[in-house]
């Protein structure tokens, strides 16, 4: 038996059985408690730790090509390991954006080589998020990348009829329209939550309704046409009730929070510090504890990072000239913790529900099943919950540094990542570029399919 054989002695399963876990040749072939080492194993010592099958993020800008100053996807990937993350969607806002068969083929393959986790492009959903014309959604899906998420993020579809039309393309392969909900006509400039407090700093607001109403038009068109849509990124209480009242009428919607819009509020803005700078605005303490609401009775999907990486230069800046966006992946497990399990919220098992197997049925992850299943893929997470510690810059594992968790005292810590039964993180330690090259390598000769 060679060290691609390891037996994580001692885990405890998201249902909170107790577990011996044994992945072989990358996958999982028991977890049976009492279950001993074969020959050669790497035996890890598990106790105290909880497994979750490997974390998937709907929502990450990888930012290459074009922005390799912010992130690559090799820097990124790195990030989602070191997070407890096996698999990321990476969205389209590239530099060409990623609106045809050969920029989404490019970010596959990088993501293929890289080997920390598997990668699949978001397709944008119009020529260079422009709004104005549909992009190649037909030869984006049918390329080597197989796309099935779309999406403008960073930019609102807020065209209706071009909306209805994208609807009815994806339609017919079973992909999804991934909206970022902001009518650009309300949002004007705006800067931060509209009410009270940006009346007082003198910023210009950025009111609910222009979320709320997107998202009301959209489901509707969604109802109409019978497609999918996912809604990225809620931030207020009425988004959840918008899509609480779709789901009742039978629509098919999704919905995603980011871990921040989970934790922080506006007040933070006070400072004028651009870390808590970000699209959609943090809101209210009322808005976070309806998305905390959402997500436990289930209105609210899944949790999504929107991982946003910035150079120092783009945020050490006054308020306004500041980018928007946060990094969000190696916190994000931390934040789940800290937000809702800790809270009585969400169980283990509703924590892998919404960070893991959920997202990946979005997506359509097809052949990385995110299970504990003998036989499945060993894609999985090892978490300490017992960790309680300041999240530190140290902790971040990509290009950028513009996270509003530093300083912040947050609840867990992923100290294992495996990626098709290769450690990505071994005990807090990131693997190497060239031992995860390898290990790409190694699935490119098994044929270990890229989405399946």
């Amino acid at each position: 038996m060679s060290e691609s054989s390891y037996l994580l002695k001692g885990a405890t399963l998201p249902n909170g059985q107790a577990a011996d876990i044994l992945i072989q040749d990358g996958r999982i072939t028991s977890t049976a408690p009492g279950s001993s080492a074969p020959s050669g194993a790497v035996v890890v010592d598990a106790a105290g730790l909880v497994a979750l099958p490997g974390l998937v993020d709907l929502h990450t800008h990888l930012r290459e090509p074009g922005f390799e100053q912010s992130e690559t996807v090799l820097t990124g990937t790195r990030a989602a390991a070191a997070g407890g993350f096996t698999s990321v969607f990476a969205m389209a806002n590239t530099m060409p954006v990623s609106d045809t068969a050969g920029v989404v083929e490019q970010v596959q393959s990088l993501g293929d080589a890289a080997g920390y986790a598997t990668v699949r492009p978001i397709g944008a959903v119009t020529v260079g998020l422009a709004g104005e014309r549909l992009s190649e959604i037909g030869a984006m899906a049918q390329s080597r990348a197989a796309v099935r998420v779309f999406s403008d993020d960073g930019k609102c579809v807020h065209d209706s009829l071009l909306m209805r039309r994208a609807l009815e393309y994806v339609k017919t392969f079973d992909g999804v329209i991934a909206q970022h909900a902001q009518d650009p006509r309300l949002t004007e400039n705006a800067q931060m939550n509209e009410g009270a407090l940006s009346s007082e700093l003198g910023l210009k607001g950025w009111p609910a309704v222009a979320e709320e109403s997107i998202i009301a038009r959209d489901v509707l068109l969604a109802e109409h046409v019978g497609a999918r849509l996912h809604i990225c990124h809620l931030s207020t209480a009425g988004s959840v009730d918008v899509v609480r009242w779709a789901k009742a009428r039978g629509i098919p919607v999704t919905a995603e929070a980011t871990p921040h819009h989970l934790l922080l509020t506006e007040d933070l803005i006070r400072s004028y510090d651009a870390r808590y700078k970000v699209n959609p605005p943090l809101r209210r303490d009322e808005d976070v504890q309806a998305l905390r609401a959402g997500v436990a009775d289930g209105t609210i999907d899944i949790v999504a990072t929107d991982h946003a990486p910035h150079p120092r230069e783009s945020k050490e800046s006054e308020w306004d000239a500041a980018s928007f966006g946060m990094v969000g992946l190696e916190s994000a497990l931390p934040v789940v913790q800290t937000a809702l399990v800790d809270t009585g919220l969400l169980g283990w098992d509703d924590v892998a529900r919404v960070l893991s197997t959920t997202p990946a049925r979005i997506g359509r992850l097809n052949g990385h099943t995110h299970s504990f299943e003998e036989g499945a893929p060993a894609n999985l997470t090892l978490v300490d919950p017992a960790d309680r510690s300041t999240f530190t810059l140290d902790r971040l594992a990509g290009k950028s540094q513009n996270t509003p968790f530093e300083g912040v005292t947050l609840a867990g810590r992923v100290r294992w990542t495996f990626h098709h039964g290769f450690p990505t993180l071994r005990d807090g330690e990131l693997a190497s570029i060239e031992e995860a090259a390898a290990h790409a390598r190694h699935l490119a000769r098994e044929g270990v399919p890229a989405h399946g």
